[in-house]
């Protein structure tokens, strides 16, 4: 029993052991499925996501910013144990989201040279407790740490340093099983995590390079996560999630920047979003004999039709993941490869009104590689 459980499960396992590009600047899933693992289990898991994306400015087609996205590395270590036939203790380490823009020199951009890089780690503490009949509650706090850094010629001798700010959050949420045909619906809720940050901004003056040391807060945004498997037929799993964020939430607009912009007679965010991203996944994982299981799902999150912001002009997604999971004894590994189609989008003018496109990005691609090992203690 305990050997098709493991292949059911790793359906869902190969399904995340990918992460590309998710709405707004998300990079984790923030899936629960660590706590329904059986017994006392450890996972630690590698991805690199590696886009190719560039633009055409809107009033000279022959400049391109280049390919300014640059390769990042996730990733995840989790750990859950029972700590009573009722009570499941879970313990995971996530980056929940991040960003590394890298705008090419030289290309004769009106952004050439710009760069931003986001970096976030996350502890997680989870508590689930099940009663009869298959239901089961669960929460838990979390801890945020958030730094960026941005550099923005545009703006002559631009650049933003923040500190590596820690800040509390909570999810919620209640879930259904029969693990006899391999069902399970789990609802979760993650609340926001509002982050205070002290920041530095460098710019030129007419006298000279001045600095500010000031402040900013900066939202990342509640989201709701709903997680769903069955069994369809003998050794064969039908999964899939619909996630919502709510990135109109999100904006990035540090004191100077803001004052630049309204200086200009404008007023929009170095980094904001205004509509919020849902994102839905299906697949199917088919268990072929007592060591090999393997999956395929597709992921679309639809387009807005918004004009981005420069640092992060993806407008929607469309996603297919490949993965293969061999089991045996008490290891479980998984390895899996997703290929990405990014949503055209237009990004918006330094200096005009807001809706005034600078870029025009169009026909992008991403792939990830996802590497996962889990333990069974």
């Amino acid at each position: 029993m305990r050997k098709i459980h493991l292949a059911l499960a790793s359906g869902t396992a190969v399904a995340l052991a990918t992460q590309a590009f998710g709405g707004g600047v998300e990079r984790s899933t923030q899936s629960v499925g660590i706590l329904f693992e059986e017994g006392t289990y450890a996972e630690l898991s590698f991805g690199q996501v590696d886009p190719d994306a560039s633009g055409d400015f809107v009033l000279d087609r022959s400049v391109s910013t280049g390919d300014m996205l640059a390769s990042e590395n996730i990733f995840t270590l989790s750990f859950k144990t029972d700590l009573s036939d009722r009570l499941v203790a879970a313990l995971v380490l996530d980056q929940p989201v991040g960003a590394r823009i890298r705008y090419p020199e030289g290309t004769g951009h009106p952004f050439a040279g710009s760069k931003a890089d986001l970096d976030a780690r996350a502890l997680t503490a989870m508590l689930r407790y099940k009663f009869d009949g298959g239901f089961s509650v669960y929460g838990g706090l979390r801890a945020q740490q958030v730094e960026g850094f941005v550099a923005l010629p545009t703006i002559p001798g631009y650049e933003l340093t923040t500190n590596n700010d820690r800040e509390f959050g909570y999810m919620v949420g209640a879930a259904y099983e029969r693990p006899e045909i391999g069902l399970r619906v789990a609802l979760t809720y993650n609340s926001a995590i509002d982050h205070n940050f002290e920041s530095s901004e460098s710019f030129l003056t007419p006298g000279g390079p001045a600095v500010l040391d000031d402040g900013f807060k900066t939202t990342i945004p509640q989201s709701v996560h709903l997680e769903a498997q069955t069994g369809i037929a003998a050794n064969t799993l039908l999964f899939g999630s619909i996630r919502w964020v709510d990135w109109s939430e999100f904006e990035i607009d540090p004191p100077v920047y803001a004052a630049g912009i309204a200086s200009l007679g404008q007023d929009y965010a170095l980094a904001a979003y205004e509509s919020d991203t849902i994102t839905y996944r299906i697949g199917v994982g088919r268990r072929f004999n007592e060591n090999w299981a393997g999956a395929i799902t597709y992921i679309h999150e639809p387009d807005s039709g918004d004009i981005f912001g420069n640092l992060g002009p993806i407008d929607g997604r469309d996603a297919i993941s490949l993965g293969v999971t061999y089991s045996r004894d008490n290891i479980k590994i998984t390895g899996g490869v997703e290929y990405g189609w990014l949503g055209d989008a237009l990004s918006q003018a330094p200096n005009g009104p807001p809706g005034t496109p600078v870029s025009d990005f169009r026909d992008n691609t991403s792939v990830s590689y996802g590497f996962r090992i889990g333990y069974y203690f």
